[in-house]
């Protein structure tokens, strides 16, 4: 039988009870004075709240219903970029759990290679992956392009090729491979995109348009299999890291202590994408996820949005010209 609110609530005030009754006098004592039993019933209020809120914004991120268990004999995964930084780590994570996972990405020759901005190219790669191993279940756009420099001073063909990358080859993978998740109302799409999504910076005016770009993507696409197609199980997620020590920031990594901003390892970003998929659980992910405010950035008042992206371009250019002076030495 169901339990009513009111029962319930009158349940958990009997049970706080009996736990205070256990504490020591001095302690119960304390915890008597009106302005702790305030501070406590704050916090407690709190709590609950955020726990509330967690449990609804699961719910919805999931459409109010439950996916099929995960079960890792019978999914395939295709990752794009695979062949360093979160891509790789993604790999080796997926492996442990014995995960058939196919691997696109124009660098390594033993995986397949695929220039997934080529449209034609791509289409052939999945006609041969569907021949081959069936369709997948899983798809990571995780292939990322990160090129810095002024928007003056960046070459057409750097700006084109991240947001081709980025963004645009999320459609083409997606027009590929979702149709037969809409059909089997099974599926996972996994975005990885960055903090840039909230927060565009100094020299990098196209990674974080392209980043902003995928947040979009994610959102039109989660309405669109929730409504225009009716397929509520196939969850749809976005990661959203800070700096990960990969080879795109080699020169952030290279000046740690000057940088003075957390460095995460591939690990945190591929733990995150992972429980994702072996929970069935959608959304938006923040990591870590200390930084979870970030989202809430476009809401403030003008005046604290830009000075925090002043704050954080001002580390930027002071990096940049430490970079700068062993080369003005070795001229002098």
């Amino acid at each position: 039988m169901a339990l009513s609110s009111n029962h319930l609530v009158q349940l958990c005030l009997e049970k706080a009870q009996s736990l205070f009754s256990l504490l020591p006098p001095n302690v119960q004592d304390y915890i008597s004075r009106p302005l702790v039993r305030k501070a406590v019933a704050i916090v407690v209020a709190l709590q609950l709240l955020r726990g509330v809120n967690r449990y609804l914004s699961q719910q919805a991120q999931n459409n109010w219903v439950r996916a099929r268990p995960w079960n890792s004999s019978r999914e395939l995964v295709l990752l794009t970029g695979g062949s360093s930084g979160i891509g790789k780590q993604i790999l080796l994570d997926l492996s442990k759990l014995n995960v058939r996972t196919i691997i696109v990405d124009v660098k390594e020759p033993d995986f397949r290679l695929l220039d997934i901005t080529s449209t034609a190219a791509l289409k052939e790669t999945a006609t041969q992956i569907r021949r081959d191993h069936g369709h997948p279940t899983v798809l990571i756009n995780n292939a990322g392009v990160g090129l810095s420099g002024t928007i003056l001073e960046e070459p057409e063909e750097h700006i084109r090729l991240t947001l081709e990358v980025n963004t645009l080859a999320h459609f083409w993978t997606v027009k590929e491979f979702l149709p037969s998740m809409i059909q089997n109302d099974h599926g996972h799409i996994v975005t990885i995109a960055s903090m840039a999504s909230f927060v565009a910076l100094g020299e990098m005016a196209d990674y974080a348009a392209s980043k902003a770009a995928a947040l979009a993507f994610h959102e039109s696409l989660t309405q669109e299999i929730k409504h225009w197609y009716g397929s509520k199980r196939v969850r749809t997620s976005i990661i959203h890291p800070l700096w990960v020590q990969t080879p795109m920031i080699s020169a952030l990594v290279a000046r740690r202590a000057q940088f003075r901003q957390p460095i995460m390892s591939p690990e945190k970003v591929s733990q995150a994408v992972i429980k994702q998929l072996v929970n069935s659980n959608g959304g938006q992910v923040v990591v870590p996820a200390s930084y979870g405010f970030a989202a809430l950035l476009r809401g403030f008042p003008n005046w604290l949005q830009e000075r925090s992206r002043d704050r954080e371009s001002q580390k930027l250019v002071r990096l940049q010209r430490l970079q700068q002076e062993p080369a003005k030495s070795l001229q002098n």
